[in-house]
């Protein structure tokens, strides 16, 4: 690890000043891991742990307002999302270890790097996330735990997050302090596709600092399954937040995946499918072709995309039957 400056901010003005050359640090599960391993290199580290950013509570007209610094423990076991939004709690409860989430927080985990191992190899030197224009070793090397879904040429690291893909299916806005102000961000735009800069993964600007998520509120039912290797410390290789209103018919529908996509992945092809239809095994599929159709594989990831669509099917089976 390389030597760095520490600043520990008392508030959100010091938060910000410091933050104009520092990197922001709360449960640090990500940060410190990609520092050890000689990935990330920040010169100033600020402390924002004692920011009054800690509390869950209820938003103008039902919805939710998460501060950036509640734990994911915290939140999953919320009642208030328990109650109203149990594919968030469900999805944060399908991340990590029970330690980890007693240290990681909202805005860590929307901020949450790839896991890609290439990426996390600072031997490796071809990597266009980490050292812009140097390559992609994924491209042809080992690519079982890769992105189908909103790739490049120049990258096809997948998001890991479980906590986000709930977030986008919930229709959650990012709330962001900075420099030149005050931000609300749509969660669905707030992170980029590869494209030509794989190494920009959002649309945070430097300096700026998440405050808080809010929810609107949901009309339906709400699940999230997740498809790993092992039952638990293990990322997904396909993943399915849902949210279904339906009786005879399908009212409203919202779709994401995980584990696929360079992003947390929405699906407006998804819910065009659902909605109008009735719930059966045939409409899910459907839905789950479309979510999919877009979908380019490697040669050792090519069995995501059938995954990916079965993992869909069964959410909204799941969460159909109640």
């Amino acid at each position: 690890m390389e030597p760095f400056s520490y600043v520990a901010a008392s508030d959100e003005a010091s938060a910000l000043d410091a933050g104009r050359v520092g990197t922001f640090i709360a449960g640090g599960t990500n940060l410190v891991d990609y520092m050890r391993l000689g990935v990330l290199r920040p010169n100033t580290i600020v402390d924002i742990t004692k920011l009054p950013l800690s509390q869950v509570e209820e938003a103008a007209g039902g919805g939710l307002k998460i501060g950036a610094l509640v734990k994911n423990s915290d939140l999953a076991y919320h009642p208030l999302v328990e109650q109203r939004y149990p594919v968030l709690s469900e999805a944060l409860l399908a991340g990590a270890s029970p330690q980890i989430r007693n240290m990681a927080t909202t805005g860590g985990n929307i901020l949450q790097r790839t896991r890609c191992p290439y990426f996390r190899d600072a031997a490796v030197p071809q990597c266009n996330k980490r050292a812009p224009g140097s390559g992609c070793a994924a491209l042809g090397g080992f690519n079982r735990s890769h992105a189908v879904l909103g790739i490049s040429d120049r990258c096809i690291a997948t998001n890991p997050s479980d906590m986000n893909v709930a977030l986008a299916t919930l229709d959650a806005t990012v709330h962001v302090k900075g420099p030149k102000g005050e931000r609300d961000l749509r969660f669905v735009d707030f992170h980029t596709l590869p494209g030509e800069h794989p190494e920009i993964e959002s649309v945070l600007q430097p300096g700026e600092l998440i405050t808080y998520v809010t929810i609107p509120p949901v009309t339906g039912r709400s699940h999230y399954v997740k498809v790993r290797d092992r039952a638990s410390f293990a990322f997904a290789l396909a993943s399915a937040a849902v949210v279904l209103d339906a009786a005879d018919t399908i009212k409203t529908a919202r779709v994401a995946l995980g584990g696929v996509g360079t992003k947390p992945w929405r699906s407006k092809e998804a819910e065009a499918a659902l909605v109008g239809s009735k719930p059966t095994p045939e409409t899910f599929r459907k839905a789950a072709d479309a979510a999919l159709a877009a979908a380019k594989g490697q040669p050792t990831n090519m069995f995501k995309i059938e995954l990916a669509k079965r993992t869909l099917v069964r959410a909204l089976t799941e969460v159909s039957h109640g």
